[in-house]
């Protein structure tokens, strides 16, 4: 990511950043260190398999934190439900339909909170692109893999964007 690029997100990507970070500082890592200073008391560490797998993930989750600590960092937080406007902008929750009728709903959210499966696109993406700036009976042309794909905005909201709570996998 561009250094000048902001980092916009929800209220509720933005929680989910933080559940993450405080799951790996105060479960995750100290329960590893554990095994690890465990591992390391029992001699030759060469051969320890839970000594140099407890210093991998160590390794993986202080990276982790490092890049959680930057998204944060340089997280603007964007509340949906404080934006007033006729116009597509981040935040917003958009019904399409494209030239066969098919209605799509899609939710314009940061990076962090792309879910193309719910339909949570980055406000990054080619299709929420074409539709930044639009208005309700616009219509937007879309390149994707398959050719363009031309799409009728039939509704705009700005309500809460709901997403399930952070969990360790």
């Amino acid at each position: 990511m561009n250094r000048d690029q902001k980092n916009y997100i929800t209220p509720t990507g933005l929680k989910r950043l933080f559940d993450e970070q405080e799951w790996l500082l105060k479960e995750e890592r100290p329960r590893v260190t554990k095994v690890v200073t465990w591992a390391a008391s029992l001699g030759d560490r060469s051969e320890n398999a839970d000594y140099q797998y407890g210093k991998k993930r160590l390794r993986e989750i202080d990276r982790r934190l490092r890049f959680l600590a930057k998204r944060i960092d340089s997280a603007e937080e964007v509340d949906p439900k404080s934006i007033d406007s006729k116009k597509i902008q981040f935040g917003a929750t958009v019904l399409i339909e494209d030239e066969e009728e098919n209605k799509k709903k899609l939710s314009i959210v940061g990076i962090d909170e792309t879910d193309t499966k719910k339909g949570y696109i980055s406000w990054i993406s080619p299709i929420a692109k074409a539709l930044l700036g639009k208005e309700i009976g616009d219509d937007v042309t879309v390149q994707t893999p398959l050719g363009e794909v031309e799409y009728n905005i039939i509704k705009i909201e700005y309500t809460t964007i709901p997403m399930e709570e952070w969990q360790c996998i």
